[in-house]
């Protein structure tokens, strides 16, 4: 196989046309020592940007090792010794070599620079304007370790030990509206340099990065902003250098709207900038419901979204489109848990955020997954089988995917080899081979299950069934031995047999691997501090046995006189919502046999709901009616989340 050369990969990129290519190259053989790279740059064919890009992404760019080795600089016994001593120092090969006195600082910076194609330039006793300052924060150009040595123009000239991340490079440009021309310079000479302009001392850092990691949580939200000055409408890219030079209002705001999220039990952080000047609203989404946290001042509508991307890597100076990322919160706050990322282009230049709160860790007990009596037995049956297809479904957020975690953990045993892919890992499990599905690179559900298949498998989960290809594989699983779990986004139990016949799959092969189907969806659990319990009318009471089904509710038994109900109330413990956490509501279809014919015959899923009920299936929303006489949750709740 060959191995492309730079030239090619620019133009499958669309960064440069064939005939500049040949200029390029014919221009290379009077100079036989410059990189094509550096040569298209010179001829204007080309970005610095573009082309660091590139090198970067395939592994182009020569190993400072291998310059130095080339350039016979040094040897691999100084090498050998230098890597020992930079882990023992914890610190780079680079400083090691120096340190060591192989290097000196001089020939250490020039091959960085024949490394990255960059000038080397000698500040030696330079004096810097003392305007250059404002362009650069002083903490954070003695972190990056650059400073700013030349403006002529729009264009400014910083000089740097290493150089600095393409993406905060385009920050700097964008925070500073200046053309941005990197050189190399020597580490030493760079902060001699940062003294004259800065008139600060090595160790002292207005805001360092481990200061940021440990920021205090103030108490409110207005204890920061009351901090702070008001001004009129905000300037972008005044506020984006704000967040670049990690403002520590920003920071601080940012981080304790999530602490606070965290504590509230919140799933999703909504964050809605609005034109002009009105206030920014972050709602949270408590218990399946949003509400409206705080209001905060307009002049952070560009701030606030640019402190998040930076948290969660994403590219600053783009907002022209939607961006994904995720954050380690650990590195930045008090808590240990991971968001997730998304960001949305909106009138006015602005972005919305919704930061989603994965509550990581383990999953919670199969006997808390509140299924009834006759539904806790079928499910078990279905679970402990050696092979078969068991779907779990509902809308998004439906709690589907901690209802597989329960039910695998009961059957996760030494002897089970167990498979599962999920879009994102939330739930960790020892036992489990774990994948994370990355569909920008292929690795789809559809080609995990594929690959699962040659990894001597016993059960299988796949996160999501959302294509034919995807479902036509664990159908082919299921049958050849394995138990494989999956979910769907469907309404009922019945509407997932015609769904999945109508995206083409095998009516005979789907009704001899299914076993069974499980519905769900998450109501409000009642808080048990402060509900209050109460006979209802007979007309009230009435209208539920009506909706649960007169026959169906003689047929089990219950006793209208002695039934009572439960309402919310509201006290502190569940902010007087009245409401506390969240209970699952089930609707469980057994694929019997006599189900098992209707599938072969492609029926409606009004033909099969009817099969179900007398073959003893409860509906989604007589589960929910018998968890309302529990005390549990209230009718309103269940009416809400159950269409029928």
């Amino acid at each position: 196989m060959s191995i492309k050369k730079l030239g090619e990969i620019l133009l499958e990129s669309n960064l440069i046309t064939e005939p500049q290519l040949s200029e390029a190259l014919e221009l290379q053989k009077s100079f036989p020592g410059e990189t094509i790279g550096r040569l298209l740059c010179r001829l204007g064919f080309l970005k610095e940007s573009d082309l660091n890009y590139i090198l970067e992404q395939t592994g182009k760019r020569k190993k400072l090792v291998d310059i130095l080795l080339a350039e016979g600089m040094v040897t691999e016994e100084k090498l050998e010794q230098a890597r020992v001593s930079s882990k023992k120092d914890n610190i780079s090969l680079g400083k090691s070599l120096v340190k060591l006195g192989f290097l000196t600082e001089e020939q250490m910076a020039r091959t960085i620079s024949a490394q990255y194609d960059l000038p080397f330039v000698s500040l030696g006793t330079m004096q810097a304007d003392p305007d250059f300052a404002r362009f650069i924060n002083a903490s954070y150009a003695q972190k990056q370790q650059i400073v700013p040595i030349s403006k002529i123009g729009s264009t400014l000239t910083l000089a740097m030990a290493h150089p600095i991340k393409l993406t905060e490079l385009k920050e700097l440009e964008t925070a500073t509206r200046l053309k941005i021309i990197p050189v190399i310079a020597i580490e030493s000479e760079i902060l001699s340099v940062q003294q004259r302009l800065y008139k600060f001392q090595q160790a002292s850092s207005s805001l360092s990065s481990e200061e940021e990691m440990n920021l205090d949580i103030p108490d409110s939200i207005s204890e920061i902003l009351t901090k702070t000055d008001f001004y009129d409408e905000p300037d972008i890219e005044d506020e984006v250098k704000k967040v670049t030079e990690r403002d520590s209002v920003i920071v601080k705001l940012v981080n304790k709207i999530i602490y606070d999220a965290y504590q509230k039990r919140a799933s999703d952080i909504h964050i809605e900038p609005y034109p002009g000047k009105n206030d920014i609203i972050v709602r949270m989404r408590i218990d399946g419901r949003c509400k409206i946290y705080q209001r905060i001042p307009y002049k952070y509508k560009y701030a606030i979204p640019s402190r998040i991307k930076i948290m969660s890597d994403l590219d600053i100076a783009e907002r022209r489109k939607p961006q994904d990322g995720k954050i380690n919160f650990k590195k930045f706050g008090p808590i240990d848990v991971e968001l997730r990322i998304a960001t949305m282009p909106t009138v006015g230049q602005l972005e919305d955020i919704v930061i989603r709160i994965l509550h990581t860790g383990d999953p919670i007990a199969y006997e808390s997954l509140g299924l009834t009596e006759r539904n806790m037995q079928v499910f078990e049956k279905a679970i402990t089988k050696p092979y078969g297809l068991i779907l779990v479904v509902g809308p998004t957020g439906a709690g589907k995917t901690t209802t597989l975690h329960s039910a695998i953990a009961r059957i996760n045993k030494p002897e089970t080899k167990i498979w599962t892919a999920e879009d994102p890992v939330e739930i960790t499990q020892k036992g489990l081979r774990q994948v994370q599905v990355n569909p920008r690179i292929g690795l789809t559900f559809a080609a995990a299950l594929r690959s699962f298949l040659r990894l001597d498998p016993d059960v299988i989960m796949v996160g999501e069934m959302r294509d034919e290809e995807t479902a036509s594989i664990a159908i082919e699983a299921s049958l050849t031995g394995h138990l494989v779990f999956s979910t769907l986004h469907t309404n009922t139990a019945p509407e997932t047999l015609t769904r999945l016949l109508d995206m083409g799959i095998d009516p005979f092969a789907f009704s001899d691997s299914l076993l069974c189907v499980l519905a769900q969806r998450l109501a409000r659990r009642l808080c048990k501090k402060c509900r209050r319990v109460y006979r209802p009318e007979a007309a009230e009471l009435d209208e539920i046995i009506a909706e649960y089904g007169v026959e169906q509710f003689r047929a089990n038994g219950l006793v209208p006189d002695e039934l009572t109900l439960a309402e919310p109330v509201g006290c502190d413990e569940c902010g007087n919502t009245g409401y506390h956490g969240r209970l699952g509501i089930h609707e469980l279809l057994e694929c019997t046999d006599e189900i098992k014919k209707l599938i072969k015959k492609r029926p409606e899923a009004e033909d099969i709901r009817q099969r179900a009920i007398l073959e003893g299936m409860t509906t989604l929303k007589q589960d929910g009616i018998l968890k309302v006489f529990q005390h549990l949750t209230d009718i309103h709740e269940v009416r809400r989340i159950c269409i029928k």
